[in-house]
């Protein structure tokens, strides 16, 4: 049976050979390409017979980047325990270290002007960058030149120097560029330097949902893994289409999911971080969750279209033009919020101190604000603020199902059982004394609400967008949803010693 499905596979690939290598099917006439520099080193478009020639011209272009740190190390064995100054003070002090990192990138101009990713060149945590190599496809070794990072959009710019122009690449036009596109990327991926792999555009504005001002790429089956981080991907004219930047895999290696950073996206940062620009991004001071089907289901709004502000930023561009936890943001200046063009994406790319429209479904009811846009923090800002940032999960040991069968409508609706808070209560939680709400005591973690991450010691604000202090309270906003038909409900959740959060929840 394996042999005779080799055979199958033979066949097939075979006839699909024939159809690639002339773009037509068998007998019909093939023009021929014309006298032209580029005809003769691209193939025609969607129909390659090799990528020899174009490999050749685009190759000298495209560099490998080394780094070398220098890392600092504690000596203190007990460093970051609470007997670091008990038992360690023999072993304190510092050494350092030597560690390295390995990527690509490609020349963009003829005085030595290269493009690659910031995870490329940044240093990691506790160290400090020494020095930048670049190698050219020959061998020839250059120092480099650090002329700007954005972490934000994980771009860089070096420069190396020599008498002599270097050979360079131009970007192209990623906005025109189509899925089933053929395309090549070239890198040193594991330090293999020089290598080239192909094949076509799987997505475009791909969002992984990583969430972030760019968290929007070309996806490609090319092979791309570790090492040819801030490689081009070329089309078939030769132009820079992307800027390889990630994959998706299970294994560390490629399985035919890699993600390049558009050249739309990319160039105008790169022209900036040449020129010594400080690179300003829009902000609006938002948290903010997808439209799921759960969620646009409790909230009667369609789904995957806008996104869900789980809170906003007290004193930032948001909240001065009144928009609320809660409210549902459908259209920025005009572009739609999408899952392929999203908030983040469209408020990033607006010029802070601009005053925009922002559409908006609040209870139902939509509505337009005028916004001011502010200028976005820098990511480390960001990080220590913890603004904008997904809640970490934790596994709760003291979930459990109820105990109580058939007990009421809400462990029947919800599978949790509330007491009232009290403040007693909030005490024990770290609450403000005057905090309302329900306290969940138990919850079934077979539910939606257990499923969704809702657990012992967290607090019900509000649900439906209505505030709920008493059982009873809750208990007629279920009824009234089970008289009306209506599946899923909005909660609003406290979780001591973080901010409240929206969660649709599936009622069973």
């Amino acid at each position: 049976m394996r042999y005779a499905y080799g055979v199958t596979t033979a066949l097939l690939m075979g006839g699909a050979a024939v159809t690639l290598a002339t773009g037509q099917p068998v007998g019909a006439q093939v023009a021929q390409n014309d006298d032209s520099a580029i005809s003769r080193m691209a193939p025609r478009a969607g129909a390659p017979g090799s990528f020899a020639d174009l490999t050749e011209a685009l190759q000298p272009a495209v560099v490998n980047i080394s780094t070398t740190q220098r890392v600092r190390v504690s000596n203190n064995p007990f460093e970051g325990t609470p007997f670091a100054d008990l038992f360690g003070r023999r072993g304190d002090g510092q050494t350092t270290r030597q560690a390295s990192s390995l990527g690509s990138g490609f020349l963009i101009s003829a005085d030595g002007y290269i493009v690659t990713n910031n995870h490329v060149v940044a240093p990691s945590r506790a160290a400090e960058l020494e020095s930048i190599t670049v190698t050219l496809v020959d061998g020839t070794e250059y120092e480099a030149e650090l002329i700007g990072r954005d972490a934000a959009s994980d771009l860089a710019v070096l420069k190396i120097e020599r008498s002599e122009a270097f050979p360079f690449v131009e970007f192209g036009d990623s906005s025109s560029a189509r899925v089933g596109d053929w395309v090549i990327a070239i890198g040193n991926p594991f330090g293999l330097s020089g290598t080239v792999t192909s094949g076509i555009i799987s997505a475009v504005y791909r969002n992984t949902g990583q969430g972030g001002a760019y968290d929007r790429y070309i996806q490609t089956d090319a092979a791309i893994n570790r090492g040819n981080s801030g490689g081009p991907m070329f089309d078939l004219q030769g132009n820079v289409i992307g800027i390889n930047n990630a994959i998706f895999s299970p294994t560390g290696g490629s399985v035919g999911i890699g993600f390049a950073i558009p050249a739309e996206i990319a160039e105008p940062i790169i022209d900036r971080l040449r020129d010594g620009k400080a690179i300003e991004r829009g902000y609006l001071g938002v948290r903010i969750s997808p439209v799921d089907d759960v969620l646009a289901e409790s909230l009667g709004v369609a789904e995957n279209r806008g996104e869900f502000v789980q809170g906003v930023e007290p004193g930032g561009a948001a909240a001065k033009a009144g928009i609320q936890a809660g409210d549902v943001i459908v259209r920025i200046d005009g572009k739609e919020v999408t899952p392929e063009q999203t908030l983040s994406f469209i408020v990033a790319n607006i010029e802070p101190g601009k005053r925009i429209p922002i559409e908006l479904v609040r209870r139902g009811e939509r509505r337009t604000v005028n916004v001011t846009v502010g200028t976005r923090p820098s990511e480390e800002e960001l990080a220590a603020q913890g603004f904008g940032q997904q809640d970490e999960e934790e596994e709760d040991g003291l979930n459990q199902a109820p105990q109580r069968q058939g007990a009421g409508l809400i462990e029947d609706s919800l599978g949790v059982s509330v007491v009232p808070m009290t403040g007693q209560i909030a005490r024990q939680l770290g609450l403000p004394t005057n905090t309302g709400g329900l306290v969940i005591s138990v919850v079934d973690p077979t539910s939606d609400a257990g499923q969704r991450g809702l657990r012992r010691r967290d607090v019900i604000l509000s649900a439906n967008q209505q505030e709920v202090n008493t059982v009873e309270e809750l208990e007629t906003i279920l009824e009234g949803f089970e008289e009306a038909g209506r599946g899923s409900i909005l909660l609003e959740v406290q979780r001591p010693g973080a901010p409240p959060r929206f969660i649709a929840v599936r009622l069973r």
